[in-house]
């Protein structure tokens, strides 16, 4: 997550004519396996005479898992599961409730500030739409299966959009162009390969992207004329990952970032004519590239970076002089700048800074430099800012998307000559009263070495000892923020706190404090498991013999980690497409991606990196897990493949012990599409629940030894 990349993949997302590559003709039974295997092997071995079978064995599709025993949920053929009950209907509706909440997340606004672009899910996925007036009718623009991810607006004309589309969790994203006049999408990109990162220049007539295209490795950098999209060159090729940033205002040059880790960036100068660059950030040790921004006249660069500092600071650098050092902007504020957006006349720079998982919003001053607190008036809540845009031609008028414990996500504009706040969308709830729901507690633990870690800490109305859920983050260069989240409300609402650690190696609280799990440090900083653990059971008002652990990606890992390593301390696990061994992981993640993860985790391929991997990887140490496990997984997924979830599956039950596993066929990492999310979740709390809820566990001694799970009926 992102910062936010968590909390979307693991709670997040039928378009008109959109154009795709032609799929090959194949006959129904084909078609059948891809929507229910069990079904499509029924027909292949029943319908045939004996005569036939062998051509008829050869045709069946290989099995979508090694997990024997999976079968189809009841209704749900992309669905299969091994030993998850029937959600009871009590539950099913206590989850509605929570999962019929709506979010308007802000993708782009229009040039004069009369129309604003957001991804809203009214039915199975997040799909673009547009709303032309404050708290206006949300009018639906794609119609897709599949999530969309980026949009924006042509420049200069609001009918025309290019967003990013991918199919089943594939990542695989493609870049559309949809004219509104006419309702049809066309897509620009191969159908293939993996594109990311759109830009286009203020004038309307290119468009820049990032795609694997020549390889499937590297990431370059693609640019295209407006009028024949589908005829992109390649801008910039190297090895790599590279993606634009953002065009100049003449549109003759564009800024590049290339991306080797989440600490470890650089910014290049590209001439769009030419292909020629420039690097901007200087040489010296590794830092980041957070954002970069050309300065209203194009002359400069506005650089959001901790090359200097241990912080993300804002820094001014002065194209005409490549020898300058940058110049700082945020030198006061000791947390990381983490959004930025600059006035199209130069009259104001709009940042949002990151402090302890809350947003401030700051205006800056480019002539004098003068950095102050947004003057907000009205009733704008406390939240995470994501998204932050000045319509090109009202430059007083600022957009910004926010999000809350009791809000999902909604647009708001700051007028900030007149001092006036309006809000563009007001999401749903599903009927639930917003002051119902708790807003999370900030709290510092030592870990034993000293170190504080920071937590959110969800607590239940009413007294005595309650059980509690610690939540993991992914990444591991995330960060746990005042969210809104139906799993956390859920959990306290019948009656079980929840904590949300930002255990060290996570991103908001310096760079120092992020590096501390890199490579081998892994393996000390899952020291901050135990600290965590140890912090509840001091806890005068939680009962440390009914906790359990719940994370995604990486804190899927955590989970696993947590089951592994302190057996005796949790009754329960829920991993969702998480890492169970990181050598094997790092050796079948995407290929795009494994450079890149090295750079977080080690190179496996080093053997003294590859026995500390080991070392630390739940794989090798399962035959010690005692807690309940729930393993959920997405089929396609190209960041944590399915392989590492059954890996663990299969091997925790070659130790006798029962698991849930629950495994979508048209998921990635994580479940997107609302049937698929709504089904994830609510199992997810029945199996808590279950754990630590359950009479048959009210008092079940020192949690010495996991009780059993319930028998699947």
């Amino acid at each position: 997550m992102t910062t936010l990349a968590l909390l979307a993949v693991l709670l997040g997302q039928a378009t008109p004519a959109v154009s795709v590559p032609a799929a090959p003709s194949a006959p129904a039974l084909a078609l059948a396996r891809a929507v229910d295997p069990a079904a499509a092997l029924s027909a292949v071995t029943s319908a045939s005479p004996a005569s036939s079978a062998a051509p008829a064995a050869a045709a069946v599709a290989p099995s979508p898992t090694r997990v024997a025993g999976m079968a189809p949920v009841p209704g749900r053929s992309n669905l299969l599961q091994l030993g998850i009950p029937e959600v009871p209907a009590a539950l099913a509706e206590r989850v509605r409730r929570f999962t019929e909440a709506r979010s308007a997340r802000l993708l782009d606004v229009s040039d004069d500030g009369a129309t604003v672009l957001v991804a809203t899910r009214f039915c199975q996925t997040f799909q673009l739409h547009v709303v032309e007036q404050p708290l206006g009718a949300r009018t639906q623009i794609t119609f897709g299966r599949e999530p969309v991810a980026q949009g924006l607006f042509l420049p200069g004309d609001t009918q025309v959009v290019f967003y990013l589309q991918d199919a089943g969790g594939s990542e695989n994203w493609q870049v559309h162009r949809l004219d509104r006049r006419t309702g049809r999408s066309e897509l620009v990109t191969d159908g293939k390969s993996r594109h990311e990162s759109m830009a286009l220049s203020p004038d309307g007539r290119l468009l820049a992207y990032a795609g694997t295209g020549r390889n499937g490795r590297d990431t370059d950098v693609y640019l295209a004329e407006v009028a024949r999209p589908r005829e992109a060159r390649r801008l910039l090729e190297a090895e790599g990952s590279f993606a634009p940033l953002d065009f100049s205002p003449d549109g003759r040059q564009l800024l590049v970032r290339q991306f080797r880790s989440i600490g470890d960036s650089d910014l290049l100068l590209v001439d769009v004519a030419t292909g020629d660059q420039r690097r901007l950030t200087p040489p010296g040790a590794k830092a980041s590239v957070r954002a970069a921004r050309f300065t209203a006249d194009g002359k400069g660069v506005y650089l959001v970076t901790d090359r200097f500092s241990d912080f993300n600071e804002l820094y001014f650098t002065d194209l005409a002089d490549p020898g300058a050092v940058p110049r700082p902007l945020t030198r006061t504020i000791r947390w990381d700048v983490e959004g930025l957006a600059v006035a199209r006349d130069g009259s104001r720079v709009a940042l949002t800074v990151n402090a302890d998982g809350v947003s401030r919003l700051y205006l800056l001053e480019p002539r004098t430099g003068k950095l102050a607190p947004a003057s907000v008036p009205g009733n704008l809540p406390a939240g995470v800012a994501a998204g932050l845009a000045f319509p090109a031609k009202k430059p007083a008028s600022l957009f910004l998307g926010l999000m809350t414990p009791r809000t999902p996500g909604d647009v708001w504009q700051l007028e900030l000559g007149a001092r006036k706040l309006l809000r563009w969308t007001r999401s749903e709830l599903g009927g639930i009263d917003p002051s119902s729901l708790e807003e999370p507690a900030l709290v510092r633990y030592p870990a034993k070495d000293g170190v504080q870690i920071p937590a959110f800490r969800y607590r239940p109305r009413g007294g005595g000892k309650s059980p509690a859920v610690v939540v993991w983050h992914g990444g591991p260069e995330a960060q746990e923020r005042a969210l809104f989240s139906p799993l956390a409300q859920l959990l306290v609402d019948a009656g079980v706190a929840v904590l949300l650690p930002n255990v060290r190696g996570s991103d908001g609280y310096g760079k120092a404090y992020l590096a501390m799990d890199d490579g081998v440090k892994r393996e000390q900083a899952l020291g901050d498991i135990g600290a965590t653990l140890d912090w509840i059971a001091a806890q005068p008002d939680l009962d440390a013999s009914r906790v359990a652990v719940y994370g995604g990606s990486y804190g899927g890992y955590m989970v696993l980690a947590t089951a592994a390593f302190h057996p005796e301390r949790i009754r329960a696990a829920v991993d969702v497409v998480g890492i169970s061994s990181i050598p094997t992981f790092l050796e079948s993640t995407a290929p795009y991606r494994r450079d890149l993860r090295r750079a977080e985790y080690g190179d496996e391929r080093d053997p003294e990196v590859r026995a500390a991997l080991e070392r630390i990887s739940p794989l090798g140490k399962v035959e010690a897990i005692q807690a309940a496990l729930f393993v959920q997984q997405g089929r396609n997924d190209p960041r944590v493949p399915q392989s590492e979830a059954e890996q663990i599956v299969q091997a925790v039950r070659a130790k006798g012990r029962e698991v849930w596993y629950l495994l979508a066929l048209d998921e990635g990492h994580g479940f997107q599409k609302r049937e698929n999310r709504d089904h994830a979740l609510a199992t997810a709390v029945m199996f808590l629940e279950r754990t630590l809820l359950a009479p048959a566990f009210e008092a079940p001694g020192p949690p010495t030894a996991s009780p059993p799970l319930p028998a699947a009926r």
